[in-house]
């Protein structure tokens, strides 16, 4: 596996039933599912989502949307994550989606188990002493890039050229983030997105912890 700029390559690593990845963490309320963009965040956040009853997923694109790609933590601790802490359900309209014409919030009842917060930053360093639990799943680069690419072709309805172009234009400045913020030095766990032991990608994860 060959790994973005400046993130080690973890190891070793061994096959677990994502059933017993999700019960590890019962009791946990916050929860972080981190990584690079096209590494399978959302997939594996729906996955552990699916088996841990009264849980809610939050994605950062959804905060950050049309408001900056990595200048949203003040957003999500003042939004999100502080009234979750506190015992309170959540009604959160980010501030950028009414001027771009997009309706509804973010909410989820004070009664929900557990949060699990998916994307980039994800586990960010501001974070701190709000997650109880923090995932970075790892991904070959190219891997990610090819997943990522093709992924917004399919839903944004860009051709390849376009969605290569934009792209780039996220790495510019997701690189320096992931660099300077180095999540996967305080993963508590760490998944592989890309093979790296055989395993039944819909019920085993290979992981790192």
């Amino acid at each position: 596996m060959k790994t973005g700029p400046g993130e080690p390559v973890a190891g070793p690593w061994r096959v677990q039933r994502l059933d017993d990845l999700a019960g590890s963490l019962t009791g946990a309320r916050a929860i972080a599912v981190d990584g690079r963009g096209g590494s399978g965040k959302s997939t594996l956040a729906d996955r552990l989502a699916a088996r841990l009853p009264g849980s809610v997923v939050v994605h950062t694109d959804d905060v950050a949307w049309n408001h900056s790609r990595f200048g949203w933590d003040d957003l999500m601790i003042d939004g999100i994550l502080t009234p979750f802490r506190a015992g309170r359900g959540v009604r959160y309209q980010p501030p950028a989606w009414a001027p771009h014409g997009r309706t509804g919030e973010i909410a989820f009842p004070a009664e929900t188990s557990a949060l699990i917060i998916e994307g980039v930053g994800a586990s960010r360093r501001d974070f701190a002493g709000l997650l109880d639990v923090a995932i970075w799943v790892q991904s070959d680069y190219e891997d990610a890039r090819l997943r990522g690419v093709s992924r917004d072709m399919a839903r944004d309805g860009h051709d390849e050229e376009t969605a290569l172009r934009l792209w780039w234009e996220w790495e510019e400045e997701e690189v320096p983030f992931l660099i300077a913020d180095r999540p996967w030095e305080r993963a508590d766990i760490i998944v592989a997105a890309s093979p790296v032991l055989p395993h039944d990608p819909d019920t085993e994860v290979a992981v790192n912890r």
